[in-house]
């Protein structure tokens, strides 16, 4: 048996090029299902990896592609088109090369084929050589195929609506001036209208669509909203499939990112309740987008973020932080969690009662946790306890939280201990002023400030008796006293 080279394959005589070179002249076969069959096989073997796309592109198939995409009949151009997206899909280079052979302006007018196959095969050729970059999406719009590719939603097949929505979708993603071209054409209102579709794929497909339209600016958010989607896509985050719950999710974060008005908008319609159901209701990656929606309308304003509490969002996200095995969902619930306890004591508090502040600092302080998510849960505890002031969360930080972290405690301890006398006694009954007196602070430091201002609560008497040495020293008393004699 002979050996085959690295070029070869036991299935493809010749390697790469042996199977370009016998496939070539079965594209010009005067037989058209051997034409049929010969694109078919060019398009399984540059759908397979990007070195077969390659060879495709190398054995100069596309140019022929393309001239016969103009003028054959409509299961060749289906079949031809399907070589296309095979070959573009595989890198921003091969998709270009696409491009460089003339082959969107004859995918695009086979947008208008009567046949809803050679449409929807057209459509998806075209998705997958925008969805590369802005180059290559805005060379898509150039080619005309946005108000065609609108039409194309419109139409009955199911199939085709899906591919024409993923496509308006990869078109949209990569800038505003992009995503504008797609609303300029009237996308918004139609895709809007499909929200309710009974079909899961669809809707996955519109969703997305309008999120990537709705991220870029205020302006389009609000041209996204003005569709009147709300309350309709709240339904979506009960769907059954969940990438459709994903999807509705990722788009109401894109909205409520903007702006308090958005946010507030989406408050007043039940979104925010919605989305923390969405959270519970799921796991992974499909809670990701609204556990950051909750951030970020908690982010915008102090009534924002009580209404995320008033929501019950925060034992929700705290069951993300706890559960979730993945490091970087953690990182986004820490954040949110941050962003809802930052505002005021209020605030604090209700993060705090959830027993959050401790795993957090674990999360901190594992060496397992990846950078991303040690920076979120530092920042995240960092600014609920500094505006934290209810003590009994704060307590075991006095033991376990390391330096940086210690300060701010014991700083929320100095500013609420003056004001408070039933915490100042429970302070000592509970051993925080014993341990205060136990850390060490560097003379003048804020830290040593703090500790000063707490124990200026207290009688002098009393600190002494709590700090190290003190039993030492009353024994040193005991053992140097002389007893009066009788």
């Amino acid at each position: 048996m002979h050996s085959l080279t690295k070029d070869q394959s036991p299935w493809i005589p010749n390697g790469k090029e042996g199977v370009m070179s016998l496939l070539r002249p079965l594209l010009l076969d005067v037989v058209p299902t051997i034409q049929q069959t010969a694109a078919l096989a060019l398009g399984r073997l540059a759908n397979y990896n990007g070195d077969l796309a390659e060879a495709v592109v190398k054995g100069d198939i596309l140019p022929q592609l393309v001239y016969s995409l103009a003028e054959q009949n409509r299961f060749y151009k289906k079949a031809a088109a399907f070589v296309l997206r095979a070959v573009g899909k595989h890198s921003p280079q091969l998709a270009q090369a696409i491009v460089d052979c003339g082959a969107l302006d004859t995918l695009v007018i086979c947008l208008e084929d009567f046949d809803p196959g050679v449409k929807e095969a057209a459509a998806w050729a075209l998705g997958y050589i925008a969805r590369h970059n802005a180059e290559l999406s805005q060379a898509v719009v150039d080619a005309g195929a946005v108000p065609l590719l609108v039409l194309c939603i419109q139409e009955p097949e199911i199939a085709l609506k899906r591919i024409a929505a993923s496509a308006l979708s990869d078109i949209s993603k990569h800038s505003p001036e992009l995503a504008q071209t797609v609303v300029d054409v009237g996308a918004i209102a139609h895709l809007a209208q499909m929200i309710l579709n009974p079909d899961s794929k669809l809707k996955r497909q519109v969703l997305s669509a309008l999120s990537q339209i709705a991220k870029h600016s205020v302006d389009l958010a609000e041209m996204v909203v003005e569709a009147e989607i709300f309350p309709v896509v709240l339904t979506c985050l009960k769907d059954k499939d969940d990438y459709v719950k994903k999807n509705a999710s990722t788009l109401i974060r894109e909205i409520a990112k903007h702006t308090p008005e958005l946010s507030q908008l989406i408050v007043n319609t039940g979104g925010v309740a919605a989305v923390t159901d969405c959270i519970g209701s799921c796991k992974g990656n499909i809670r990701l987008p609204g556990i950051m929606m909750l951030g970020y309308v908690a982010a915008h304003s102090e009534n924002l973020a009580m209404a995320v509490i008033v929501s019950k969002a925060v034992p929700q996200l705290s069951v993300c932080l706890s559960e979730e095995p993945e490091d970087h969902i953690k990182a986004a619930a820490a954040w949110a969690l941050g962003q809802i306890g930052r505002h005021t004591p209020e605030h604090a508090r209700a993060v705090a009662v959830t027993n959050t502040l401790p795993v957090l600092l674990s999360l901190y302080m594992s060496t397992e946790s990846s950078e991303d998510l040690q920076t979120k849960s530092k920042k995240a505890i960092k600014s609920i306890l500094q505006k934290c002031t209810y003590l009994p969360a704060l307590e075991p930080f006095l033991y376990d939280a390391p330096p940086n972290i210690l300060k701010h405690v014991v700083g929320q301890f100095s500013k609420v201990l003056p004001h408070d006398s039933k915490a100042r006694r429970l302070f000592v009954t509970s051993g925080g002023l014993k341990k205060v007196q136990e850390i060490k602070a560097g003379p003048g430091s804020l830290l040593q400030e703090y500790i000063n201002s707490i124990n200026s609560c207290y009688p002098e008497e009393i600190v002494r008796y709590y700090s190290p040495g003190y039993s030492d020293a009353l024994l040193q008393r005991v053992d140097s006293y002389q007893p009066l004699a009788n």
